[in-house]
């Protein structure tokens, strides 16, 4: 007994694939425009440009980082409002971080993502946005960034 192709199946077969491949090809499309601005803005990100942390020891939260973002921060990212689901009025909210995840990374300043924001290396991203809030000073930053450093306690 020989065996044939069915015609038919085989076209379903093909129809199948095709529409596989163009399916896939959509996801990888879809995936690459989604991650190439990330790792763009990642690689432009030049850190030597970061105020240098702080030779203060000790930093808290209360004593140190509340008040700095008490008055540059909270208005969008308090008790009231939270922009991005941000929070910054509490160090377990602050840790906690907001819709894209934390924002402090522990014992790496250069690599936390408010680090980035307050010292405006990235003019899309500078945070307070030009008239919400007082900036960072060179001085502040590097408070951020010791605090950060020894263990964002």
């Amino acid at each position: 007994m020989a065996l044939t192709a069915n015609p038919s199946f085989c076209n379903l077969g093909k129809s199948v694939l095709i529409t596989s491949a163009k399916y896939m090809n959509s996801i990888v499309l879809t995936a690459l425009v989604i991650a190439l601005p990330l790792a763009v803005s990642s690689a432009d990100i030049d850190i030597s440009k970061l105020p240098s942390a702080s030779d203060q020891k000790n930093l808290t939260f209360a004593k140190d980082i509340q008040p700095l973002f008490e008055r540059s921060c909270f208005k969008c990212h308090g008790a009231e409002k939270q922009k991005g689901k941000l929070r910054l009025d509490s160090l377990e909210a602050a840790l906690k971080g907001g819709e894209n995840g934390p924002n402090i990374e522990k014992g790496n300043s250069a690599k936390s993502s408010i680090v980035i924001s307050v010292a405006r290396l990235i003019d899309d991203e500078a945070m307070p946005p030009e008239g919400k809030g007082k900036p960072f000073s060179k001085e502040e930053v590097g408070t951020l960034r010791a605090w950060i450093d020894q263990g964002a306690k």
